[in-house]
């Protein structure tokens, strides 16, 4: 008998969930053949086999989360798998005897799931359970239940130890104080995403609630977002581009790049700019490590984009963005878009970005603070464009023009406002006068 594991799928990825199972027992499989569809924190993906053989058993299930190394398929002959193998004691073992009375045990059972309990804050006075009752008056338990406090983990400062208003608002308060440090957690997952949150309150006290699981890639974002906001200090800065001679560009070449199978918009045009100024502003283009007080400064610019698809948003990436024209970037970001849509991404176009774009001008929003795609240390916004009259001095006359808001997030541990500024004013310039940048290789 010979196992075939869940194999590591690197970048510090621990688990995925299972969405579909190719293989039944007594099929046949062999090297490379697709046996399990997955999602992971960055991509669906199926899992080819690195065993031959006859499957004797199927050892997971659609709807289960598993973590690298857990065993998907036994078969009854077959090649050694690269994964991790099994402890020789685990691959001979024999099954122990069923207990009297007792339903027989299935096969390689998911681990139960543990069921989230408040963590203590750190700086919150706690006492241990007793198993008593905890001295609070209904008034106060009520309060508690409201503000979502959990009484059984505040000591009380009244008499005999009964909790108080007071004690319920001071623990509140405490709770409410961002972390000063990320918690261990089980991936870095679940409830709490990596770090302490206050308890919901009962909504069913108000009337009736339904449920609705998160998806793998929801679970991602919000831990992703909720580190990013918590982890880094954003600033952000406002400006608005002149567009009007990027978007006769765009009317001027948009027929080259629909022939060549790409789609020219504005966003597109803007991954040019961008990454030029990312070369001459090289420290937005970088990745802080903390624990060795160091800034890593890449000497490629990958772009990444953000994609809303129907599972929620995906942030893909396209290489080497100042390398290539806006024609080739038109077919590029076209595919990508149609593959983030399709769910067909690989984990290699997930990942590795240096900068991130995201254009929420298509839903008519002009102005919005996008969050920082960690471990990048900025993020560019783009509004919707609005023709606007601007007074031009030299003509002494308003002219109409086509302007654009930007909104630049960046990490003040890395820039300074100053750096900022210069960086988005050297795009604004840069975009008055697109020909040249956008047409060079």
């Amino acid at each position: 008998m010979a196992e075939f594991r869940l194999p590591d799928l690197g970048e510090g990825i621990t688990e995925a969930d299972v969405l579909k199972v190719y293989v039944s027992p007594g099929d046949t499989v062999a090297i490379d053949q697709p046996i399990v569809e997955i999602e992971t924190e960055k991509a669906t993906l199926d899992v080819p086999s690195g065993i031959t053989g006859t499957v004797t058993a199927v050892l997971v299930r659609a709807g289960q989360t598993i973590p690298v190394g857990q065993p998907l398929i036994e078969v009854g002959a077959g090649v050694p798998p690269a994964s991790p193998a099994a402890p020789p004691e685990a691959a001979t073992a024999s099954a122990p005897p069923p207990a009297p009375a007792a339903a027989p045990p299935a096969a390689a059972p998911a681990p139960a799931p543990v069921a989230p309990t408040p963590l203590p804050t750190p700086s919150a006075p706690v006492i241990p359970p007793t198993g008593g009752v905890t001295p609070a008056s209904p008034s106060v338990r009520k309060l508690a239940r409201e503000v979502g406090v959990d009484v059984s983990r505040v000591t009380g400062s009244g008499p005999g130890g009964r909790i108080t208003d007071d004690d319920v608002k001071r623990a509140a308060r405490e709770r409410s104080t961002p972390p000063s440090a990320w918690t261990a957690g089980a991936g870095g997952e679940g409830r709490h995403h990596g770090f302490e949150t206050r308890p919901l309150p009962d909504f069913t006290h108000w009337g009736g609630v339904s449920r609705e699981p998160l998806s793998r890639l929801r679970r991602t974002v919000a831990r992703n977002m909720a580190q990013s906001w918590a982890e880094i200090p954003h600033v952000h800065l406002y400006d608005r581009a002149d567009i009007t001679a990027m978007e006769a560009l765009r009317q001027r070449f948009r027929e080259r790049a629909k022939a060549a199978g790409g789609n020219l918009t504005i966003s597109v045009m803007m991954l040019k700019v961008i990454a030029a100024a990312l070369r001459a502003h090289p420290r937005l283009n970088a990745s802080l490590d903390i624990d060795s007080n160091e800034l890593i400064l890449k000497q490629y610019v990958h772009l990444g984009v953000a994609v809303d698809t129907d599972r929620g948003l995906v942030v893909p990436k396209i290489e080497n963005v100042d390398q290539k024209n806006i024609i080739e970037l038109s077919v590029e970001l076209n595919g990508i878009a149609e593959r983030a849509r399709a769910n067909t991404l690989t984990l290699e176009e997930m990942r590795g970005s240096t900068f991130t774009v995201t254009n929420l001008g298509s839903f008519g929003i002009s102005h919005f603070d996008p969050i920082i795609n960690w471990p990048e240390v900025a993020v560019l916004g783009l509004g919707r464009a609005q023709q606007t009259a601007v007074w031009d001095a030299e003509r002494k006359t308003w002219e109409p023009r086509l302007l654009m808001p930007l909104s630049l997030g960046h990490d003040h541990r890395v820039i300074d406002g100053a750096d900022g500024a210069r960086f988005l004013t050297w795009i604004v310039d840069a975009i008055k006068n697109p020909l040249l940048m956008a047409l060079e290789g």
